[in-house]
């Protein structure tokens, strides 16, 4: 990848959202470990441009493998257990990044203080600051919300400028799901409630709600080509971009 001088760059701080099937390559569950070692190639490069990076995965890669485990369980019981999985994702990630070299922190909203700092949210900000990469695993810390909550939740506390929703093997927003409806639209710009009231796969309800309320753009992108966090950061049309007003971003 090129280079970026941070004089390009149109966001200081993001929050990047990756879901456990980023990691997931092409396998049936689990962690490829060639697809954590280019997203952390990717995230090393942007965070060198100055730009602070803080970090929300899923855990879709882990809980495929425990479905039949957890058919029939308490909704809360299955929760916890995608907040832990999390855990072992944001654990990945983190070696995957230092071996690049770039000092990261995982912060976890449950206590698990023998491998990740519990979340306090003046200590990320201060982490940020100081050029790390935070981390956030277990999602909120509570059942019945999800990562992409988390991921809005922590985006709004920390004041991040946006938040970079990456997607595996779509471009962005479709007006149907791409892989049922051959023909389906791509959009390049939406808005957090046309997203909502149109029932389009962005973000769970809860999660745009929060990005709505908030004034809090989205950028939808295909994780797949290497250079795109770095295009978004450096203001370039990537993917969809959902956010309050449609024509303050063009169509």
């Amino acid at each position: 990848m090129g280079s970026t001088e941070g004089s390009d760059r149109v966001f200081d701080r993001i929050m990047l959202k990756l879901s456990g099937e980023a990691l997931m390559g092409e396998l049936e569950y689990g962690t490829d470990h060639d697809r954590v070692q280019r997203i952390a190639d990717q995230v090393t490069h942007v965070r060198a441009t100055g730009v602070e990076i803080a970090v929300v995965v899923g855990a879709g890669n882990i809980y495929r493998g425990l479905q039949g485990a957890a058919a029939g369980m308490d909704r809360a019981t299955a929760d916890y257990m995608g907040m832990l999985a999390t855990v072992l994702n944001a654990l990945t990630l983190q070696d995957a990044l230092e071996k690049q070299g770039t000092d990261t922190r995982v912060m976890s909203a449950i206590e698990v203080s023998e491998v990740a700092e519990p979340y306090i949210r003046r200590r990320a900000m201060r982490h940020l600051e100081k050029g790390r990469v935070v981390i956030f695993a277990a999602g909120t810390g509570n059942p019945f919300f999800t990562t992409d909550t988390a991921a809005s939740l922590r985006a709004l506390e920390i004041h991040a400028e946006a938040i970079l929703m990456a997607k595996h093997g779509v471009e962005g927003v479709f007006d149907a799901d791409p892989a049922e409806v051959p023909d389906a639209k791509f959009l390049p710009t939406i808005t957090h409630r046309e997203a909502i009231e149109r029932g389009l796969k962005v973000m769970d309800s809860t999660a745009l709600s929060l990005c709505m309320d908030n004034d809090l753009p989205i950028h939808v992108f295909n994780m797949a080509d290497e250079s795109n966090i770095d295009r978004i950061v450096r203001g370039e049309r990537v993917g969809t971009v959902v956010s309050s007003k449609r024509e303050e971003r063009g169509s």
